[in-house]
């Protein structure tokens, strides 16, 4: 415990610089632009930023993109709350109860809970991050390759829970994200595998243009086949601001809805809107006044809010200890470490424990930079929704172009960024979600080297002899096998009520 809080010191020492204070700041207000942007996600705003962080330090890298994530769970709230369009998907839970606080004229009641509540929140889930995840990592850090194997399996297993009844389309993505990991050289024999004569793909498939491919560009297309171009924009934000007591009246509900979002969090394939929708049900039946909620309850806002910004730090417990992403934007964050030539898990915290420590200290630096800056620019960032949607299209696709471009300066990586890009644009066509696709092309690699690791060391019978890959293995089955089985049990109840309803209205 000594040497956690004389390492944060040392963190946050280090982080008084002026480049990481204006790298902090930056990320938050992208992120809060990101988020306020409807159709823009975390993942697609950190994806987007991934390239400007080639040439930072792999520290200050991770700082922004950790920033722009922890602001934009938050500036999806300002339009939910103001034109009922919710910037993220977490952020449709705050829509509940706060456009109708708009439509009673009192918006400024509703966005000055949503900016404490995800601050207060955010400190929150960072402070379980960095007392839970440095005890695990050490644990982790003994792991044999059979116990990688099977943490591996076990993230892929979440894409069942992922996506609830659509659980095969989310199998099908991941699959086809193990399929592409199979492209470039073989890990072990070094033979390559399905390039088809393009030297580029030795080294497989660059994750930069994936990411930017299926999380950014994807939503381009998107809504150029949607047409979707309309602005919908509000500049009144009343008068009327939270006073003291007010946020006193929450604080328990600040406080609870932190803790649910954080271990929500950190599960993974959970996220941010369960962990919203889970917190606004406790926390409606826990009220004392549950008539209110979707009406205007102030209570509605924060606790949808704290869940969404905790699930922050509950994403990244998995992602920094045992290298399994938590979230979608998790999972570029997973990528985006990889391009630093920072290998997320327990070895982490012994070769480069002061990245650790001075992520651990930005996040809660950020949460604080971003409660002064969105108090501040309430009455500017609304002002962003009336962004004309051509322009902003056309920028993201250079701004993506470019990207793709500069990972390795090859017009290849170009091409297989459109590539992505059309992957993703037909998957959501179809409903089909993209983050298992990244989950298989991240994780297969791991999969497959310490499956064939653990082999080679002690045998095909090695992952059933050890009695921690045995239980990782089990789970992993449980959290694929168990949605299912819900998912059954409630279409077959769905089928019996439908032919008892055939059945007496044809009595009838």
């Amino acid at each position: 415990m000594d040497s956690l809080f004389s390492n944060l010191i040392e963190a946050f020492d280090a982080l008084l610089s002026w480049q990481a204070v204006l790298v902090i700041i930056a990320g938050v207000i992208s992120g809060i632009i990101v988020g306020a942007l409807p159709g823009l996600s975390p993942s697609m705003g950190v994806a987007l930023l991934v390239p400007f962080t080639y040439n930072m330090p792999p520290s200050l890298a991770l700082i922004l993109l950790v920033a722009v994530y922890i602001a934009a769970c938050y500036g999806g709230s300002i339009t939910a709350i103001t034109i009922n369009t919710p910037g993220t998907a977490a952020s449709m839970v705050t829509s509940f109860d706060g456009y109708p606080l708009t439509m009673q004229g009192r918006p400024g009641m509703a966005l000055g809970v949503s900016i404490v509540a995800s601050s207060i929140a955010g400190i929150i889930g960072s402070l379980i991050l960095i007392f839970f995840s440095v005890p695990m990592a050490s644990i982790a850090v003994r792991f044999h390759p059979a116990e990688y194997f099977a943490l591996a399996m076990f993230g892929l297993a979440t894409v069942a829970s992922l996506a609830g009844q659509q659980w095969l389309k989310a199998f099908i993505a991941a699959s086809l994200g193990l399929a592409l990991n199979t492209v470039g050289t073989d890990p072990i024999s070094g033979a390559d595998r399905f390039t088809f004569g393009f030297v580029e793909l030795s080294d497989g498939f660059n994750i930069i243009p994936a990411l930017i491919g299926l999380f950014a560009l994807s939503e381009v297309f998107s809504a150029v086949s949607n047409r979707a171009f309309q602005t919908k924009a509000m500049t009144n934000l009343g008068q009327e601001w939270p006073s003291f007591l007010d946020y006193w009246k929450l604080k328990w509900t600040i406080f609870l809805s932190a803790l649910i979002g954080t271990i929500v969090g950190i599960f993974p394939g959970a996220g941010s809107t369960i962990a919203s929708f889970l917190s606004y049900d406790f926390t409606k039946r826990l009220s004392k006044t549950p008539e209110e909620f979707g009406k205007g309850s102030l209570q509605g806002v924060a606790t949808s809010e704290s869940a969404n910004s905790a699930s922050v730090g509950g994403s990244l417990v998995p992602l920094l200890t045992l290298g399994i992403p938590g979230s979608a934007t998790a999972a570029v964050l997973l990528g985006a470490m990889m391009v630093h030539k920072l290998t997320p898990g327990p070895q982490l915290f012994y070769s480069k424990p002061e990245i650790i420590y001075e992520l651990f200290a930005s996040m809660l630096i950020a949460n604080i930079v971003l409660l002064g800056v969105g108090l501040l620019g309430s009455r500017i960032w609304i002002r962003i929704t009336s962004v004309p949607r051509v322009p902003l299209y056309l920028v993201i696709t250079v701004m993506c172009i470019l990207g793709c471009f500069a990972s390795r300066n090859a017009m290849f990586d170009v091409y297989c960024g459109v590539f992505f890009g059309i992957v993703g644009w037909l998957m959501k066509r179809h409903e089909f979600p993209v983050a298992p696709v990244i989950l298989g092309l991240v994780l297969g690699s791991i999969a497959e080297s310490n499956f064939r690791r653990a082999i080679m060391m002690d045998g095909p019978g090695v992952f059933f002899g050890r009695p921690l890959s045995a239980i990782l293995l089990l789970i992993a089955a449980l959290s694929f096998l168990i949605p299912l089985i819900v998912n059954w049990r409630d279409a077959k109840k769905l089928q019996n009520a439908s032919t008892s309803f055939t059945t007496d209205d044809n009595g009838d």
